[in-house]
């Protein structure tokens, strides 16, 4: 057949397992559809096609059964991670010309599992703000109407994935990252609990904020990528080993959830009211599968304003040395984020440390009682393309770039996994997720779960599509 694109991950490494497709038939394949279709999206920012082939053929040289679990599936990598040998900016014009000569911890991991790099997708400057655009490579479009925002940081994953032009992909997640791009482009995306999928190594390797993780077309493919990263290595400090049982086959189980919590209005954050009538639906659905869908949630009071001072002290660690040589080429969002986290206090940080640790106990509370909380995936529908980040929601102002991540961050603080899926569609034909929350490190039995609610939701199968014009 041609149009390999089309099939799942799943299928493919099927195909590639049997011989039936050889890694460089995917590679051709997959560049074919990026011709056709990335002019219109600009999602794969950077391609790496003959250190490809020249991966496939080393793959190709073994048996079929040694070219590992992925069994050389290509795939794309956020441009935030390095990959050994080709161009990596982090969507900054610092770092216009900067070429690894290693790869991140995660893309050596999944390389290792038989997978090959394909290409970098596009990130906003060092995936600050959740809007997918940069000055080094420009804005990635939405897929299901190109004039809209894809969502970020990791947009140009999501969108590269939703049109066809790789089977998996990576992304990263601190305020909603790999949610917020799901979410507006109809694919799935994991946040993993901090440790689960090693990475680095970097400046701040006991960092229990931001994660990396794996984006599929739905979650079957979403879990055998968490399979192909997911594991402890020395060089990460936080990293643990993988489960023994595979996380594709823990999700094949597709177990119903007992009882469900739900939360429509956490810590009384503006949502949009299209949002929450697509996430109402979605719920009603579920509880007519039988499930038992109760409104319940941990106290959340707080936890958005002491993520902001946790992530602004990040900012302040890694970006401070930048911001003194390049402020000049640095974006204003970046640079807001940097100096408040510069003019923090040890009491400000401390609190907000005590705040996340009241919130976990409260979360294992909860999860005592249910097996998922679901809440929606983003605070409002894709907007204008141009639009740098929402002034407003429901008539009420924000007044920075990081107030309208709030929603994705109450769950960042937990360290709880979440699991954002296609939840519907506004009147006007524009995506939402809703997001799906599990026990600490419990991503085996969140991925079973949300197999089962994506069955019952039916929207699986309405990716990949040709990008859409108005």
């Amino acid at each position: 057949m041609s149009e390999f694109w089309r099939l799942s991950a799943v299928k493919a490494v099927e195909l590639l397992k049997k011989g039936e497709v050889t890694p460089l038939d995917l590679i051709d394949d997959a560049l074919a559809r990026i011709a056709a279709v990335n002019p219109k999206v600009n999602a794969m920012v950077t391609l790496c096609a003959e250190r490809a082939r020249d991966h496939a053929k080393r793959l190709m040289q073994k048996p079929i059964d040694q070219r590992g679990l992925l069994a050389g599936l290509p795939f794309g990598v956020k441009e935030l991670n390095d990959v050994a040998g080709v161009r990596t900016t982090y969507g900054s014009p610092i770092f216009a010309d900067n070429v690894p000569v290693r790869s991140d911890i995660m893309v050596e991991t999944i390389e290792g599992n038989g997978g090959i790099v394909l290409g970098m997708t596009n990130t906003p400057e060092f995936g600050a703000g959740a809007n997918t655009f940069n000055e080094v490579h420009g804005e990635t479009y939405n897929p299901w109407n190109i004039k809209l925002n894809a969502g970020g940081s990791s947009g140009g994953a999501a969108v590269a994935l939703a049109t066809g032009q790789v089977w998996m992909a990576t992304g990263s997640d601190l305020g909603g990252s790999l949610r917020t791009p799901a979410a507006f482009c109809s694919v799935v995306g994991l946040r993993p609990s901090p440790g689960r999928v090693p990475s680095g190594p970097g400046e701040l390797r006991f960092d229990m904020l931001s994660v990396n993780g794996p984006m599929g077309r739905n979650v079957t493919d979403t879990a055998l990528m968490l399979d192909a990263m997911a594991g402890w290595h020395i060089e990460d400090p936080i990293s643990y080993p993988a489960d023994a049982e595979p996380f594709l086959s823990a999700a094949l189980r597709r177990t119903k959830p007992g009882r469900v919590a739900f939360c429509l209005d956490p810590a009384g954050l503006p949502i949009e009211q299209a949002v929450k009538d697509i996430c109402r639906r979605a719920l009603d659905k579920l509880a007519a599968a039988g499930l038992t869908v109760e409104e319940a949630t941990p106290d959340f009071s707080g936890v958005g304003n002491a993520f902001q001072t946790l992530r602004a002290a990040d900012f302040a660690a890694t970006v401070q040395t930048l911001l003194r040589q390049h402020r000049d080429k640095l974006k204003p969002e970046v640079i807001w984020n940097t100096e408040k986290g510069l003019a923090l206090s040890s009491e400000q940080i401390g609190k907000a440390q005590l705040r996340r640790s009241r919130l976990f106990a409260d979360m294992v509370t909860l999860f005592k009682t249910y097996d998922l909380l679901i809440l929606p995936a983003a605070p409002i529908l894709p907007r204008d393309i141009k639009e740098r980040w929402p002034k407003e929601i429901n008539g009420e102002q924000l007044d920075n770039y990081v107030e309208w991540l709030k929603l994705a961050a109450l769950i960042t603080m937990t360290s709880c996994p979440s699991l954002a899926l296609p939840g519907g569609f506004s009147a006007d034909g524009r995506p939402i997720g809703i997001q799906l929350v599990g026990k600490p490190r419990g991503e085996a039995d969140l991925l079973s779960h949300g197999l089962f609610v994506e069955d019952f939701l039916g929207l699986r199968d309405k990716v990949p599509l040709d990008p859409i014009t108005h």
